[in-house]
């Protein structure tokens, strides 16, 4: 009887003392023990939908998840009927920002350390790597900050500062010295705690490699946006992953110089043949090296002047500032099934397919930049709507953005996919994405480890805060 009650001491301040007040407002669910019963699971994997199911969670991990008549549910948890509702993983957001676009004529990029978390977490992502720093001290501190239950948001991966050679466009970018310094950069940041690095569009051949030696030493992966080397090039060398995809690779160019970020324009690339023998030669070649592909088709959807849907929460979301810079950007540029932005994302779209057809890893992220229509979270979503118009099953898209995210950081152990023993990372959605992928966007509940997030709440304490800080 003792024992008893020194467990359910112990489950009642696991309840009560997991949260600050920074964190304590936003949650809706806080219980040792959670039932969600008669939902709609799409479990990660890719396996097809399951009716009915109960998930249960108990101290921040998945105990159980079965059909609803097989699953008992604990005495004493907080029991939620969930029907018509679907459950998904947590979102696994690979290509992430803390920082967004100042508007300003000379490129700046303003840290978003108190809105984007909160509009991550609200939109489903509950892990998501910062493909490429401007602040690393700032990103290690907000993570040190969620991780400790001070403030709310994802479970952050920081990838270090930009790796980037000279010739950069932005002005809170070092610029590598040579391949010494790309080894010292990296060293640097390893020591201080960032778990992967992002090499950028001027590096040096030389400096990549050394780049990518140094992290490889630690057990630290690269990933790059290039423009200076191509695809192949890149994966001769050793990188783990590469972003956005067709639409920057740079090998293609006429008259391509080592070294040399071309002129090339995305259209450019957009009159590829894909079934061309250098195109189908460089999948190939990124499957046997084992480079990973993020998909970004958000942030190349926002240049077409009649997409993506304008949504008001969105509007809300921003800064007045920052939403004319949006709007007037959106109001002049082309769009329909002509416009060459239009065209590039359709190309970009069909090389993802055909990329994962040829059994390539395809993971999903935001890239909140660009013109400022792909914003943190919401843009999330979006690229996962956008992977069904590519031509995967809405099924196959949550497991891009999902379970294929955590296999790259080697979490799936853990997170990705839902299953009795992992972290009970979960994302109720009021509706079925299964047969209507628009649904993604109507969360009514996010679970990290087991606590149950508002996402309305979330939204609402950054009205008018993205854009600024």
């Amino acid at each position: 009887m003792r024992l008893v009650g020194i467990v359910l001491l112990a489950g009642l301040a696991f309840a009560q003392n997991r949260f600050t007040p920074g964190t304590a407002p936003f949650i809706s669910v806080n219980a040792p023990a959670v039932a969600l019963q008669h939902v709609r699971v799409i479990d990660g994997t890719g396996a097809p939908p399951r009716e009915d199911q109960t998930v249960i969670i108990e101290h921040g991990k998945i105990s159980a998840a079965g059909p609803a008549a097989q699953i008992a549910v604990p005495a004493g948890a907080q029991a939620m009927d969930l029907s018509g509702n679907t459950v998904i993983p947590g979102i696994v957001g690979m290509h992430e920002h803390l920082f967004y676009n100042s508007g300003d004529a000379i490129p700046t990029y303003n840290e978003q350390a108190f809105s984007f978390p909160r509009l991550y977490l609200a939109c489903g992502v509950t892990t998501a790597r910062t493909a490429g720093s401007l602040e690393p001290y700032t990103d290690l501190s907000i993570k040190k900050l969620i991780d400790t239950g001070k403030m709310p948001g994802p479970k952050l991966w920081i990838t270090g500062p930009y790796l980037e050679g000279k010739g950069t466009f932005a002005a809170q970018m070092h610029e590598l010295s040579g391949p010494e310094d790309a080894t010292r950069t990296v060293e640097y940041w390893i020591a201080e705690g960032v778990t992967s690095f992002k090499a950028y569009m001027n590096i040096s051949h030389a400096e990549l490699k050394a780049a990518v030696d140094a992290a490889h030493k630690h057990g630290i992966k690269v990933t790059g946006h290039l423009c200076s080397i191509g695809f192949r090039e890149a994966a001769g060398i050793g990188i783990d992953n590469l972003e956005h995809g067709l639409l920057v690779d740079t090998e293609f160019h006429p008259g391509k110089q080592p070294d040399v970020c071309p002129q090339a324009t995305r259209a450019e690339m957009a009159r590829l043949d894909l079934n061309s023998g250098p195109v189908l030669d460089m999948i190939a070649d990124l499957v046997a090296h084992n480079v990973a592909i993020t998909s970004t088709l958000a942030v190349f959807e926002a240049f077409d002047g009649s997409r993506p849907p304008l949504e008001k929460r969105f509007l809300d979301a921003v800064t007045p500032e920052a939403a004319l810079s949006y709007l007037e950007a959106r109001a002049n540029a082309r769009g329909g099934p002509n416009a060459p932005a239009f065209e590039e994302l359709r190309k970009e779209m069909d090389f993802e397919y055909a990329f994962v057809k040829a059994g390539g890893l395809l993971m999903a992220g935001a890239d909140p930049t660009g013109n400022g229509g792909a914003l943190a979270g919401f843009a999330d979503q979006r690229n996962i709507e956008l992977l069904v118009e590519a031509g995967f099953s809405p099924v196959q898209a949550i497991q891009i953005a999902t379970s294929n995210g955590a296999k790259f950081l080697g979490e799936l152990d853990r997170v990705g996919t839902i299953a009795a023993g992992k972290q009970a990372d979960l994302v109720v959605i009021d509706g079925n994405p299964a047969a209507n992928i628009a649904s993604i966007r109507k969360v009514k509940l996010v679970f990290k480890d087991g606590a149950g997030y508002d996402p309305a709440k979330l939204l609402d304490s950054v009205k008018g805060a993205a854009g600024m800080h």
